[in-house]
Order: C-alpha cells, then structure tokens, then sequence
C-alpha cells in the first residue's frame, strides 16, 4: 500500500463521475478543516494479508498524527501511486478496515468514496514536515509475497530486500554531512 499524508489547512472532495468499480455511495461531497489528507493506493501484493497492511498502516498513520499533534484524517483513494493494484473489492476492505482502525484509536476519520471521479481541494500547510510517503510492505517477517521483495526499507536507497514493513520520506531531508 502506498500513502501519502499531506498536513492541510483543509480538504474537500465532490463526486463527479461513476466508474464501473464504483462502490456505492451516500455522500456526494465531505471536508475535513485542519487534518491529514492521506492519498492511498492498495496494491496487488496486499492482497496477500489485507489485515496485516491495514494493521502497519494504521500504526504508521497513527505515528504520523501524533508528530503532527493532529486528530483528524481524510482518507482518499488515489490509484496514481502504483501501475500494479488490487482488485477493488480488496482496495474497499482496506481502505474500510483503515477507517475503522483509526476511529477505534480517537481519530475523526473521513473517507472519499472509491471507484468515482471526484473533485478534490486542498491546502497544504507548508512545512517542513507536512508531506510524507508511505508504503505499507505487507511482509512479515522474512515471508515477502514479491520475488524478489521490490519494498524499499526506511532509508532513501534504492530496493532491497524488505526488512521493515514502513517506510517514510519527508519532504525535507536535512544536509548530509560530508
């Protein structure tokens, strides 16, 4: 799974168009005042343990909330992140499970529905902390679904092997020392 969290000032979202993986819908706009907009792409190597992605990614959000000392979250399908996703109907358990994971910790959590074309308005904060990446690896322990594992461990190398099943990229990366 791939996330990005965008710290904003405010998000809201207008459904446009269906799509035929539409899920159905009761809402046709949301907004969410002060929060993190997390953009997320659930993956073909998901699939292999749903509860296990949801489970990393609703502890790396949570982390994630936590440095930002912010309470509320959108969540928005955004399939753009990754050329190889899911089939919808894992796509719509994820993204529900990460919902319902995140409320259960306190958190105000709203979500975009899934398989519409929507339009979406945001403002960014701006600071050095307030964009991030995520991508959720649904390795446990040495049992990667990907031969090889192509999941990136938490520094900015290049792939290999799947040592950890988080990493994150800030926007701002302090000078090296030389």
């Amino acid at each position: 799974m791939k996330i990005i969290a965008i710290h904003v000032d405010y998000a809201r979202y207008r459904v446009k168009k269906k799509t035929p993986i539409a899920e159905p819908i009761d809402r046709v706009e949301d907004s969410m005042e002060e929060g993190v907009l997390l953009m997320c792409c659930v993956e073909k190597a998901d699939e292999d343990d749903p509860g296990y992605v949801i489970g990393n990614a609703s502890e790396g959000v949570l982390k994630r909330l936590n440095m930002l000392k912010a309470k509320k979250v959108m969540i928005y399908p955004y399939a753009h992140l990754s050329n190889d996703l899911s089939s919808p109907e894992i796509a719509v358990e994820v993204l529900k499970g990460l919902e319902k994971s995140l409320k259960a910790m306190d958190i105000e959590v709203k979500r975009a529905a899934f398989g519409w074309y929507k339009e979406l308005e945001s403002r960014s904060k701006g600071h050095p902390l307030s964009d991030l990446s995520m991508s959720i690896c649904a390795c446990q322990e040495g049992n990667c679904p990907l031969s090889p594992c192509q999941s990136p461990i938490e520094s900015k190398a290049s792939p290999s092997p799947c040592q950890k099943p988080i990493e994150h990229k800030d926007s701002f990366s302090p000078p090296q020392a030389s």
